[in-house]
């Protein structure tokens, strides 16, 4: 027998949103996070024994370590809270496009987030984020994230090398995705899609090498 929990797809009361969502998803969601995490709290650990050497410079490198770190580790889970976690209101202490610009700050990907996309309210900005991160994770080698407000919702354009989102993460993305076929590297572009159907739409993926495009259609 499956296990379901409660995620935003159907209206109910108060003006929330319901579906039932595989506990697969959940837990998928969750591996998401903890990868993403285990990088900059390992080089913490690692900071603090290099914080017991005697050697000043040692100490210096260790202060500096545990600072890129930490910061690493607020950026993601500030970014992670707004895109996959529960909101009834304000995102938190920043906006969503300064969580999305923070994410991005220092990598090989430079994300540009319209003026127009920041006027949406938050159920939008936070399929918004969650397109980023599909398309983000399309651009290995670096490129351009450009995303601006279109007809039906977010439109987001990223160009780079490669030929774009893989074909399980075009899958993943497609209404009625197979559960059983996800995993940690899939899952955002099915809760991708999820968030979309929660508003009427879906993510319409077209592409060519060098450059694809996430928008937002009506059905």
């Amino acid at each position: 027998m499956q296990s379901a929990v409660c995620f935003a797809a159907a209206p109910c009361q108060h003006g929330r949103m319901k579906a039932h969502v595989d506990l697969r998803v959940v837990e998928l969601l969750c591996a998401r996070l903890c990868h993403d995490l285990v990088g900059p709290v390992a080089a913490i650990s690692n900071g603090v024994e290099l914080m017991d050497d005697d050697d000043p410079d040692f100490v210096r490198d260790a202060v500096a370590l545990i600072g890129d770190a930490s910061g690493k580790a607020s950026t993601r889970l500030q970014f992670y809270r707004f895109a996959f976690g529960y909101h009834d209101g304000p995102a938190g202490a920043q906006p969503p496009h300064a969580l999305a610009a923070a994410l991005y700050e220092g990598t090989n990907i430079m994300c540009e987030y319209g003026e127009d996309v920041r006027r949406l309210g938050l159920e939008w900005q936070k399929l918004a984020c969650n397109m980023l991160l599909v398309a983000g994770e399309a651009l290995p080698r670096g490129g351009r994230l450009l995303l601006k407000a279109g007809a039906a919702g977010p439109d987001l354009e990223a160009i780079g090398e490669g030929n774009g989102p893989s074909a399980e993460l075009r899958a993943a993305l497609q209404p009625g995705a197979a559960v059983a076929e996800l995993t940690a590297r899939t899952v955002a572009a099915y809760f991708t899609a999820e968030l979309a159907a929660a508003q009427q739409c879906r993510v319409e993926f077209t592409g060519s090498p060098g450059s694809f495009r996430l928008r937002v259609v009506k059905g």
